[in-house]
């Protein structure tokens, strides 16, 4: 309905004329497996982001995590699912259950899925209960080559399974949307790249000697850090084996995780058997501030949908040594904005590390390349545009008023 003419300029404002009643909102359901992290922090600046004028926004998913409250204090209305579990489990189909029955009660015109888990039984509950609109957003993929075969075979027939009750699919990054299509998840050409937006207000737009100071090491030692949960996915255990290939070269050099998670013992039990000192802060609320105090940035990640982590990095315009894996090339690239690394492969990751020590200003150069465009294309209010586009697409309705 793109040939709709847009409205003329008001002769008044709203203040000066009698009470108007106004079309229905919109209302959306945001399904998700884990609402922290990446893809929980992504879809709460969506929720929060839509006009509240247009939209009424919800948001289900697993319980905990420091987000369900944010959502509640900005107006979202929430509903944490008992029983939703981030790995397949004899609940599910109460989880199933539950989501129908909130999708019937209140009668969502769209529901937008994120996550394997949280995609698929948010997209069977809409098929069920006829949802008009149904989107999903990949943040990444649930299967990756390092699977036993068995398994991501299941994985990857799952996230085939609600393909044909999808109206739209959104993926994070182009490389990430190939791939989406190249498992047929989504059919050629029905998958648009919205970018996963980060609170640039809170980032810091270069270098922090404060964040510096908060880590605990001096200005005059290089250091190499990471942000991120500490588990499988991140490979931390090859962040410490990068951390201990450099000190053969740069003995001077600290290095620093800022996160928490089931594979902090491990981490620290192989940094005292290679005898690199790796310190560990916990998780942090503030861990987006603190990478601006790095001298290098880290992803060791063995598969990731982008990175939320890195995105913050790069807005703080630092130097980014990251493993090539899923969307991470479409914003680290080679010589403009960073350097990759093989994935699993410390000693190459630790070759991309030095090479940004010893070449500070290069280094540099890149930093602020990414920074830039990172502050003109991850800005919340372009990623909720983009979303907004999307639902008056499939809803039959004009662009909204600029």
């Amino acid at each position: 309905m793109t040939g709709w003419p847009a409205a003329p300029a008001a002769v008044l404002e709203p203040a000066e004329l009698p009470p108007q009643p106004g079309p229905p909102r919109v209302k959306v359901l945001h399904v998700i497996t884990r609402f922290w992290a990446g893809a929980g922090g992504n879809t709460l600046m969506t929720a929060v982001g839509m006009d509240p004028r247009v939209y009424e926004v919800w948001v289900a998913g697993v319980p905990g995590g420091p987000l369900w409250e944010r959502a509640r204090a900005a107006g979202v209305r929430t509903v944490e699912l008992r029983g939703f579990r981030e790995v397949l489990a004899p609940g599910d189909l109460l989880v199933l259950w539950r989501l129908v029955r909130l999708i019937r009660r209140e009668r969502f015109t769209v529901v937008h899925t994120h996550s394997a888990k949280g995609g698929f039984l948010g997209r069977f509950a809409a098929r069920i209960c006829r949802t008009p609109v149904v989107v999903h957003t990949f943040h990444g993929l649930s299967f990756h080559d390092r699977m036993p075969p068995l398994r991501r075979a299941l994985y990857r027939r799952l996230e085939r399974l609600p393909r044909s009750s999808t109206h739209a699919f959104l993926a994070v990054a182009p490389q990430l949307a190939r791939e989406v299509v190249e498992q047929r998840l989504a059919p050629p050409g029905r998958v648009r790249v919205v970018p996963s937006a980060v609170d640039l207000e809170d980032i810091p737009t270069d270098y922090d000697p404060a964040a510096r100071w908060e880590l605990g090491f001096p200005e005059h030692v290089p250091l190499v850090g990471t942000v991120g949960r500490i588990d499988r996915q991140k490979a931390p255990l090859d962040f410490v084996r990068m951390a201990a290939a450099l000190r053969t070269t740069h003995p001077s050099a600290a290095f620093v995780m800022v996160g928490d998670g089931p594979l902090a013992d491990q981490v620290r039990q192989l940094a005292a058997e290679l005898d690199v000192e790796v310190h560990l802060t916990g998780y942090r609320p503030d861990a987006a501030r603190l990478a601006a105090g790095l001298d290098v940035f880290v992803i060791s990640s063995l598969y990731e949908g982008l990175g939320r982590a890195l995105t913050e990095a790069l807005a703080a315009a630092r130097p980014v040594a990251a493993t090539c894996v899923n969307g991470i090339p479409d914003l680290v690239e080679p010589g403009a904005t960073g350097l990759l690394a093989a994935p699993a492969d410390p000693a190459d990751l630790a070759r991309a590390v030095g090479w940004l020590l010893d070449h500070p200003d290069a280094a540099a150069k890149m930093g602020h390349q990414g920074r830039a465009r990172v502050r003109a294309a991850f800005d919340p209010a372009t990623m909720c545009s983009q979303i907004d586009h999307c639902y008056r697409d499939l809803l039959g309705l004009p662009p909204a008023a600029r």
